[in-house]
């Protein structure tokens, strides 16, 4: 069975009551899953049911460009042909994203990372860490700057490919969240694995929202309102079962995240600029994180919490 990026959710809507607004719809939540993550849209419109239905298609023709489980899909077509031509906006969009949080982030952030991520999948699957040598191989894999990608074409480099997991989930909360903003729609709160906010609690204030780091609840932690929010954990999910080796890599020395921290919650602008400052934010000091997070405009530090 192939790893999800999360086992359980690292942050979690609070728990709403069933009564909406003094004077409105009452708060209509559907659950379900997207790209593999715990997944949810929560609204008071007495719509609810078809405007739910309405982001449920968006997310479907989303994951229909992201996922790396399905065969049809444009990043798994990409990463099986090293090319792909006329690709999706969105692909293109999110690639663009990426880029930056490269850059910004010194290289911690880098969808390139497959290859490695796939070799200790299969090492630990079979119940050892890969060989330094096989590290060092698939690290020859790994490198954002041999990715092209414009209009006409996205290509890679014989034995690369791309995982969007550090920010395709953030990327489509943004998108489903753009088209119920577009509808006019106000107090939506979207969150498919990553959070997306339009507006508020219809019963006044900011969404709120609770954020967990392994068995540590921390209940109301904050109230999200016209903001996004994204939390990585690193060892949330772990190749082995002792929970030792985590999934974040790095795309540098090939090795897992050390056990620094337990959770890095991020709130800013958009899901998808706070999805992937998260994953990298994994791979940093405390000193490191803020610096980073300087060179962007309206993201905080929401949590940091060590090991």
């Amino acid at each position: 069975m192939p790893l999800t990026r999360r086992r359980f959710m690292a942050i979690s809507a609070a728990a709403l009551a069933a009564s909406g607004p003094a004077h409105g719809a009452p708060i209509h939540q559907w659950r379900g899953v997207a790209l593999g993550a715990d997944a949810s849209i929560t609204l008071a419109h007495d719509d609810a049911p078809a405007i739910v239905d309405r982001a449920l298609r968006e997310i479907a023709r989303l994951e229909r460009v992201f996922s790396l489980h399905d065969a049809g899909s444009a990043l798994a077509l990409l990463n099986a042909a090293g090319r792909l031509d006329a690709p999706p906006f969105e692909l293109l969009e999110c690639l663009g994203i990426a880029g930056t949080v490269h850059a910004a982030t010194g290289g911690r952030f880098d969808p390139t990372i497959q290859p490695l991520w796939a070799l200790y999948a299969q090492a630990l699957s079979q119940g050892a860490l890969p060989a330094a040598t096989e590290v060092s191989d698939r690290l020859r894999q790994v490198g954002w700057r041999r990715v092209g990608y414009a209009p006409a074409a996205v290509s890679l480099e014989p034995g690369m490919a791309l995982s969007l997991n550090g920010i395709a989930q953030g990327y489509i909360a943004d998108k489903v969240a753009d088209l119920l903003r577009a509808e006019g729609l106000r107090d939506v709160l979207v969150n498919t694995g990553e959070f997306a906010a339009i507006g508020g609690d219809p019963r006044g204030g900011g969404w709120p929202v609770s954020l967990r780091a392994g068995a540590e609840v921390i209940p109301d932690a904050l109230r999200l309102q016209d903001a996004a929010l994204a939390s990585s954990a690193p060892h949330a999910i772990t190749f082995d079962e002792a929970g030792r080796v985590s999934h974040v890599l790095d795309p540098h020395s090939g090795q897992p995240a050390a056990a620094r921290w337990r959770l890095i919650t991020l709130r800013a602008p958009r899901a998808a600029l706070a999805d992937a400052l998260s994953t990298a934010c994994c791979l940093m000091d405390r000193g490191t994180i803020e610096t980073t997070l300087a060179r962007f405009s309206g993201v905080d530090l929401v949590r940091a919490i060590a090991v």
